[in-house]
């Protein structure tokens, strides 16, 4: 008989997935599944059939994970019961099995007794265990959209802190203004809305140092960190194919497109290739536009 999982070895668990890491590849199939499983117990729904699940999951993996040629949400569907923390309606082969057979066969899927007690016993768990997943796993920038868009009611809170010289070091790098738009607004003594942004996150890895940080007004670093445009080795900015819009469009993106970022003040803090070639491959949503 299992011994009864307490609130702290649930939380270890989540911070330990196994997650398929291979070449920094991103791979946020299992905190998405389990932040949607989180959002559906809010709204009492304890047992989640893969049919109903399937085209969210596939949805949130085109919006927030790295664009790949095909997504496969049976994936973490089933391979999440290896954690511990899940549990499926039906036997499944996990070394043989697909999307089509988890349909035919109506698997469901959803949190195991255990965890299930837990969470409906202490709702603020809830709240602590999304944090800890998207925390691990994406940049502060998204955090609320992913909340938005998975219904989930949790009122979010900043990150832990870390180490505030690498921002200076990137601020100073660019001369406390915006790489893609000079935006360099003061209050008082204070620049505001001015933020040091990893090229290749901090969650997949990227370390805290000058050749993986650009100088990004809030707005153009939260359009980075979704993918709307990234850089060239040459610095250039281009932005996605899939990009469009009205208001604001070409002022704030468009203009830039094909155009250089302003250069930091030593060629030691130039972005390097491989934190650049990482953001091309795991978070832009290209391909890029056209350039003349």
């Amino acid at each position: 008989m299992n011994s009864k999982m307490d609130p702290s070895q649930l939380k270890e668990r989540l911070a330990n997935l196994s997650i398929w890491k291979k070449n920094g590849q991103r791979a946020p199939h299992k905190p998405l599944l389990i932040l949607l499983a989180l959002a559906r117990l809010q709204q009492n729904e304890t047992v989640l059939p893969y049919e109903l699940v399937r085209e969210k999951m596939k949805s949130l993996l085109i919006e927030f994970g790295p664009t790949r040629k095909s997504y496969h949400p049976e994936q973490p569907f089933v391979r999440l019961e290896s954690d511990g923390i899940w549990s499926l309606s039906g036997s499944v082969n996990k070394q043989s099995f697909t999307d089509k057979q988890l349909l035919q066969d109506g698997i469901a899927g959803g949190f195991n007794e255990q965890v299930l007690a837990l969470l409906q016993s202490n709702h603020s768990l809830i709240q602590e265990l999304a944090f800890i997943l998207l925390n691990e796993h994406f940049p502060e920038t998204i955090h609320q959209d992913i909340i938005d868009e998975l219904g989930l009611d949790i009122a979010l809170r900043r990150k832990r802190s870390r180490d505030s010289r690498f921002r200076e070091n990137i601020l100073k790098a660019y001369e406390y203004s915006c790489a893609v738009c000079g935006f360099n607004v003061r209050l008082g003594n204070q620049l505001v809305a001015v933020d040091a942004a990893h090229i290749q996150w901090h969650q997949a890895g990227g370390p805290d140092k000058e050749a993986n940080g650009l100088a990004l007004c809030s707005l153009h670093h939260k359009l980075f960190d979704r993918g709307v445009f990234t850089i060239t080795e040459e610095r250039e900015l281009l932005v996605a194919e899939l990009a469009h819009g009205s208001n604001g469009f070409d002022e704030w993106l468009m203009r830039f497109h094909g155009k250089k970022l302003r250069a930091p003040v030593h060629p030691l803090y130039k972005p390097e290739e491989s934190y650049i070639q990482w953001h091309v491959r795991e978070v832009f949503k290209g391909p890029a536009r056209y350039r003349l």
